[in-house]
């Protein structure tokens, strides 16, 4: 029971510490509700409360140099994303700001760069290491084909449910391993992937409380976000494992090459 504890103590500490940019997103979402700038809209706010946190995390070194690069890779991904979802009526913002393209407050992109941030956090924190990993033009072909179909379903047939079962037998031999103080643990990294999903869905569910975004069954007022929006998660989670962990291996090979160059 002791060594239990022990060990969820820290993995709790070290996931809440992974969390600094999501749990801010949410901190700035109620407080926005509450308290009103005068000729600032709210969106606005949230965007330069976003940008000031983040300008913070990586001066005081919670966030390095890299990791800011992977999350603006997410920023804009999730920009592109939104502009697609909000023209398709899928979901809408409401409260008018200056900072919107499209319909699409800037400060959205950075809903997406808290899940790259949590991801690139627990990665260095928990010591994160990947057994079997597949290979890597089945990875980015299922992460690409993932990332398209959140486009094309609108069009043609919705491949989710093709796509799940293509996640299960490429990471089928996949484990994620971590150190948790002085253990190393593992799980099958699909479990890991619902895991995250479900979680990122409570966050939804609390995001669209305050207003972050509202979807059509909202509009009369607040309601529980669709369980549907669990395996979208997934899948959103799963593009975003892929793309931190290709880029990780890429610039791993960046280093060695580098290394093999220099003269002995």
């Amino acid at each position: 029971m002791r060594r239990f504890v022990r060990l969820l103590l820290h993995f709790t500490y070290q996931e809440a510490m992974s969390c600094l940019f999501p749990v801010f997103i949410f901190a700035a979402l109620a407080l926005s509700k509450l308290v009103a700038i005068p000729g600032l809209p709210r969106y606005d706010l949230l965007l330069l409360l976003c940008l000031a946190f983040q300008v913070l995390m990586v001066k005081s070194g919670l966030e390095t140099k890299d990791e800011l690069k992977v999350i603006t890779v997410f920023h804009l991904i999730g920009l592109i994303l939104e502009v697609f979802k909000v023209h398709m009526g899928s979901w809408s913002y409401p409260e008018e700001a200056y900072t919107k393209i499209f319909g699409v407050p800037l400060y959205s992109g950075f809903m997406y760069a808290s899940v790259a941030s949590y991801l690139c956090q627990a990665w260095r924190r928990l010591e994160v290491d990947i057994m079997g990993w597949p290979h890597h033009l089945f990875v980015v072909t299922l992460g690409a084909a993932i990332y398209l179909n959140f486009f094309t379903h609108h069009y043609v047939w919705d491949m989710r449910w093709v796509l799940t079962a293509a996640i299960f037998v490429v990471f089928w031999r996949t484990r994620v391993t971590f150190r948790v103080a002085e253990e190393r643990l593992w799980m099958p990294l699909p479990l890991s992937f619902v895991l995250i999903g479900f979680f990122i869905w409570i966050a939804e569910n609390i995001a669209t409380f305050f207003g972050a975004w509202r979807y059509p069954h909202q509009r009369e007022g607040w309601e529980l976000v669709h369980l549907s929006k669990i395996s979208s998660w997934f899948l959103l989670v799963i593009v975003s494992f892929i793309i931190v962990a290709e880029l990780k291996y890429v610039k791993q090979q960046l280093v060695q090459y580098s290394s093999q160059d220099k003269p002995v």
